[in-house]
């Protein structure tokens, strides 16, 4: 999947000189947790709940620290820190550094920034322009349409006994070497040693996603954490 095929269009944005009042208003109103910031058409900034947390009004700006910690930040970030929590309008609260996606990039892309930057939502662009927003909840819902399209026709136990092999074949956890595989009439039956509970978890779910397996059996797999030390 692209970002495209998950994003949200349409998306509600907030001007510059928004009071921070209104923004937070239109948060609860629509149930988003951020918001773009639109100038002229152009994406200047985002504004999320998080830039909430840290205000004058309800007595949660940063006050608390030791005063030699004080002096050893700058004076620059104490101003910025005190504009973030007292700032009355969008502009001199918002994020101006916003990460952004290209509409064609694929779905690890976006993951993978936002992981990187801590993040829950992406503004989309194209070209410079704005054209969606793709958010945590948008890959949910992808989650689930892809679930959907799994489903396969059941696979002969001599085809499920081959890609699931295949599958451990390229998975670093797999304990290849160490366990056995047989299947009859969609049992898969695991038999050998692992060196990780962790293991026998995935060997399941590896067997378990394939289509055509109606049960998986590991009683005979036992556990021996110095197992790899005899390969």
């Amino acid at each position: 999947m692209k970002v495209a095929d998950v994003m949200t269009r349409g998306v509600i944005s907030i001007a510059l000189t928004d009071s921070m009042n209104k923004a937070a208003r239109l948060m609860l109103r629509y149930e988003m947790s951020g918001f773009p910031v639109m100038d002229r058409g152009r994406l200047v900034g985002i504004l999320t709940e998080g830039d909430l947390l840290r205000r004058a009004e309800i007595g949660t700006e940063c006050r608390h620290r030791p005063r030699w910690i004080e002096l050893l930040l700058a004076p620059g970030r104490l101003a910025e820190e005190y504009a973030h929590a007292h700032g009355r309008k969008v502009e001199e609260v918002m994020t101006r550094n916003v990460v952004t996606v290209d509409e064609d990039a694929p779905l690890e892309e976006v993951v993978q920034l936002m992981e990187r930057h801590h993040i829950k939502r992406l503004p989309v662009v194209r070209s410079a322009a704005m054209v969606g927003i793709v958010s945590r909840a948008d890959l949910v819902h992808a989650f689930i349409v892809g679930s959907s399209k799994t489903a396969a026709a059941a696979l002969s136990d001599r085809s499920i006994c081959e890609r699931l092999m295949a599958t451990l074949d390229t998975e670093p956890w797999a304990p290849r070497g160490l366990v056995n595989v047989t299947v009859e009439n969609g049992i898969v039956d695991f038999d050998g040693v692992i060196c990780d509970e962790r293991q026998r978890l995935a060997l399941r779910i590896a067997a378990e996603n394939i289509p055509g397996v109606k049960e998986v059996s590991d009683r005979r797999v036992r556990l021996d954490p110095g197992a790899l030390a005899g390969l």
